[in-house]
């Protein structure tokens, strides 16, 4: 692991160095504030797994090195907590923070959310949540890809939502051609209502199990507008860019969309994080949200993964049970626990 401390005025700014020097995985392991010629320094010191190379195999003993490498930073961040200064904070903030915790956030999120506060006297909490916590609303003026890969872990939704982000597609752009290419070809549940609902609703619909098929599938949807992939959940030894280089896709040219509800643990988070890695532009798309009773794991994620928010799905319809993301409609959801349409 790569452990490097900083330091600096701000933990804003120490935060922003850490990002750009170790990138968005990094994990903060210790904090402090001091004095130094009577001027106000904060140290951060952060730490970075560096995965080993997928040609060498795990070197004995490695899953096990990991979990005590976790549980050591659960008692690190346990021993953090205690250090924040909730009264540097207006009762505002304390309120706000403390519920998060309750809901569930992460004790990495809850620190870095009281560093920022903690750094600007009086600041908006949902000011500083916006900033962890990006949102990308779905359309076609903020996704003008052609191409978007459903992707995520199986009975998270994938194959409802790729229906249903398609009919909202539809509703603001009623001539637009639409394409399903289903590349989950082995459930038959999931295939006979993406096929069943693609011919209803007139959009063309394409098997691809294999390499050879997706180009054919590709080409065959050469003319359409918009071509939704509803992939395969993956096993815990396959990878997003495996997969995607098995089927020659181009992640870079596509949108692609994980797909997940908000009942994952901590340790099931970074593992689904790390399986559905890319490279190129990507949302997270939560489902599953009426079946919910906290919502903080949607914080985690969001922090974790550096993706925006795209859309919101609820209920069991495939009309009127999906909505793009906006600030408003997360924040209500997770302080409010409301549902987008619903009253508060």
């Amino acid at each position: 692991m790569q452990v490097k401390t900083f330091t600096g005025a701000t933990a804003q700014e120490l935060l922003a160095r850490i990002k750009a020097e170790m990138g968005p995985d990094a994990v903060i392991l210790g904090s402090r504030t001091f004095r130094k010629n009577g001027a106000v320094c904060h140290e951060i010191t952060a730490g970075l797994e560096r995965p080993e190379a997928a040609a060498q195999p795990a070197a004995a003993g490695w899953n096990e090195w990991r979990k005590d490498w976790q549980h050591v930073k659960e008692q690190l961040f346990a021993l953090m907590k205690p250090a924040m200064r909730l009264d540097r904070l207006t009762p505002r903030q304390r309120v706000a923070l403390e519920y998060l915790q309750r809901e569930g956030v992460s004790d990495a999120v809850a620190v870095d959310l009281y560093q920022r506060l903690a750094d600007a006297p009086g600041a908006s909490v949902l000011e500083c949540l916006c900033r962890m916590v990006p949102v990308r609303p779905w359309g076609r003026e903020q996704w003008p890809q052609r191409l978007h890969l459903l992707t995520g872990p199986y009975g998270a939704g994938k194959t409802s939502t790729a229906l249903r982000l398609a009919l909202h597609w539809r509703r603001q752009e009623p001539e637009a051609r639409i394409a399903f290419i289903n590349a989950d070809c082995l459930r038959g549940n999931g295939r006979l209502v993406l096929r069943h609902w693609a011919e209803l609703s007139g959009f063309a619909y394409m098997e691809a199990p294999d390499k050879a098929a997706m180009e054919q599938a590709l080409a065959a949807c050469a003319g359409a507008s918009a071509v939704f992939v509803d992939a395969p959940g993956l096993d815990r030894k396959d990878t997003l860019a495996a997969w995607s280089e098995r089927m020659g896709l181009d992640l870079g040219d596509a949108a692609t969309h994980l797909v997940l509800s908000p009942f994952y643990d901590e340790m099931q988070v970074r593992a689904l994080l790390q399986r559905y890695r890319h490279d190129g532009p990507g949302s997270l798309v939560w489902t599953k949200l009426d079946e919910a009773v906290s919502f903080g794991t949607m914080v985690n994620v969001a922090c974790a993964a550096g993706l925006p928010v795209s859309a919101l799905s609820f209920g069991a319809e495939l009309q009127q049970s999906l909505a793009p993301a906006t600030e408003p409609l997360v924040w209500r959801l997770i302080f409010k626990r409301q549902l987008p349409g619903q009253a508060a």
